[in-house]
């Protein structure tokens, strides 16, 4: 391509494709964008990097590079940490020791490495990365305790991992001074600039966040040139301390009390999304295949001591003082892919190795990417398989979370838990909740989109959200944020008279989409009024002998159909302006209104 123009809207046109057919095929989209890098670069020659960007693609790679890393920073709060037990904690730090210390010593002997080199390499390959980890979790669907340990490692580790690379490669860089002592000067200088810079922009960031000095409408934008402004001015002071500046800033952004990062973390998310998928592209178009034939037999070994031994020992050692089984460990023994953060940061450390003369540096790049090829690609094709072997594998996400806890909620969630399908209520009223435990159902009290909720729901068993409360602020956020999190056609609500007897409470077309649960008129004041006098929820077998049609019959207008369980006990249910026809050996579960009962 030798109109710059074109290049740069085919790289954002193909990596959003290749976004959109990881999301189609369950895989991660590291795979996909790591194929389509290969064939446009090293393969055909369409796109050349080095002649589109010329000098200015170390910029680029570095900049964005520091973006990736300040998002994920952003991610890494203590009180997660914390939440998720011993296990994430040890993993992000004992386990990244134990990969780090097996990979470079594979690393040194098998493929003559320097120390120095196989340092790098093997800090580089300790990170999993959500980009990776979360749509294998989304296919493999582990037990839930399981899916939170590989999702909020993959989280927590990328920072910690990226840091323990960078602080790796600055020792590098000044170790070319000849002078020991100078060195570690340095060295020193480096991690003591890159600490300072960015404990003091975070907190200074923080606190204009705190106070809302900064307009809301320029915080996402002001945040992120800042961050940019301190990489640079944390690399022109000492060299290389940029990446561990703003890291450190993400962290101390994190982690400040009264700072609400939500909104600066969605926008970094959504560019960061961007930067990955047009960076691994450029990247791997980079890629040299000669390079990569030319590692050796060696890197096999790498990779067996990587997969084999490195990973199996992190998470035994991690597992002291859990509660974890074997079937457990070997799960996540073998869920380890590496993602898009070792492709990056490989590569942005090679090129400036390559830059200040270090010899050698360049087959950084082909190894890291054959263990990013091989761990997506074997595990990716394997770990359901080997969930399902272990019997560590979810049940379908058949459930549902319950908002509003209401007698009828709780009616209807006794029912679902006779027939086996996982239920949960949550409510912010206590009252609700005491009734609900009560109940002996399962409970959540607070707000379903909190962090806590985050942490401590298990929302990978439940397919369904149902609005049912009376909290009419709350209920089109809590629809939005699960829609959002779980899809489309997965948040179902109550409607509501209200939004078409009066102009001034009509909710906007997107919205009422969502209200049509059950039926037509069928609202939270109905329901809690058919339940006062003394309407029931009961569930009918379907048959030949008596079907759909029959039940129609028999009950008329005193029964409002609720759920349907097919042959294979899954739930659909009734939606107005949807139909629905329950088949034989079907069960309709309903609202029952007593025949002393008018309409």
């Amino acid at each position: 391509m030798s109109d710059p123009l074109l290049s740069l809207v085919s790289v954002g046109l193909l990596s959003i494709f290749c976004q959109f057919l990881a999301y189609k095929i369950r895989l991660p989209a590291i795979l996909p964008l790591l194929i389509t890098g290969i064939i446009v670069g090293p393969v055909f020659h369409v796109l050349d990097p080095d002649a589109l960007f010329g000098d200015l693609l170390f910029p680029i790679v570095s900049l964005s590079v520091a973006i990736i890393l300040f998002e994920g920073s952003l991610t890494l709060k203590f009180s997660d940490i914390a939440g998720h037990g011993n296990m994430v904690r040890n993993l992000c730090s004992i386990g990244v020791l134990v990969t780090w210390v097996i990979a470079t010593v594979a690393a040194h002997y098998c493929l003559d490495l320097t120390w120095q080199l196989a340092a790098l390499f093997g800090a580089l390959v300790t990170v999993t990365g959500p980009t990776v980890i979360v749509p294998m979790v989304r296919t493999v669907r582990p037990k839930t305790n399981l899916a939170n340990i590989l999702r909020w490692e993959g989280i927590i580790i990328d920072p910690i991992g990226a840091l323990l690379a960078v602080l790796v490669f600055e020792y590098i860089v000044a170790a070319q001074e000849s002078a020991l002592l100078h060195t570690f000067i340095a060295f020193g200088k480096t991690v003591g600039m890159g600490t300072l810079l960015g404990l003091a922009v975070g907190y200074l960031l923080g606190l204009a966040l705190r106070k809302n000095l900064i307009p809301h409408y320029l915080q996402n934008t002001a945040v992120l040139t800042i961050i940019l402004a301190v990489f640079a001015a944390s690399n022109a002071v000492a060299h290389e301390s940029g990446l561990l500046a703003v890291t450190i800033a993400g962290m101390v952004l994190a982690n400040m009390k009264g700072v609400d990062v939500e909104d600066i973390l969605e926008f970094k998310e959504t560019l960061s999304v961007l930067l990955i998928s047009g960076l691994f592209i450029i990247l791997a178009s980079r890629l040299n295949l000669n390079a990569v034939f030319d590692v050796g037999s060696g890197v096999v070994i790498v990779l067996g001591a990587i997969l084999f031994i490195a990973r199996p020992l992190s998470v035994l050692a991690s597992s002291v003082g859990t509660d974890l089984n074997w079937r457990e460990m070997a799960l996540l023994s073998w869920i380890a892919p590496r993602g898009i953060v070792a492709a990056a940061v490989s590569a942005l450390f090679s090129l400036k190795l390559e830059e200040i003369g270090y010899e050698g540096a360049g087959v950084i790049v082909p190894i890291v990417f054959i263990v990013i090829i091989t761990t997506v690609v074997i595990q990716s094709l394997s770990a359901k398989q080997v969930a399902q072997l272990l019997k560590v594998r979810a049940p379908s996400p058949n459930g549902f979370l319950i908002f509003g806890g209401s007698k009828f909620s709780r009616l209807l969630a006794k029912e679902l838990i006779k027939h086996e399908i996982p239920v949960c209520i949550s409510d912010t009223n206590w009252d609700a909740i005491k009734a609900t435990r009560m109940m002996e159902i399962p409970a959540y009290f607070g707000n379903p989109m909190s962090d806590h909720a985050t942490r401590n729901l298990a929302m990978d068993t439940f397919g369904t959200v149902l609005v049912m409360s009376p909290y009419k602020q709350l209920n089109p956020m809590i629809a939005y944020h699960f829609e959002y999190t779980m899809g489309k056609n997965r948040v179902w609500g109550l409607s509501s008279n209200e939004q078409t007897t009066r102009p001034s409470h009509q909710v906007s077309t997107q919205y009422a989409q969502k209200l049509t649960l059950f039926d037509e008129g069928v609202t939270y004041g109905y329901l809690a009024s058919a339940i006062a006098k003394g309407a029931a929820v009961k569930t009918t077998a379907l048959s030949d002998e008596f079907t759909f049609e029959d039940y129609e019959k028999t009950y008329k207008d005193r029964a409002i159909p609720l759920l349907a369980l097919d042959e294979n006990n899954r739930s659909h249910a009734f939606l107005d302006g949807q139909e629905t026809n329950p088949k034989a050996g079907w069960k309709v579960i309903s609202l029952v209104i007593p025949a002393s009962e008018p309409v």
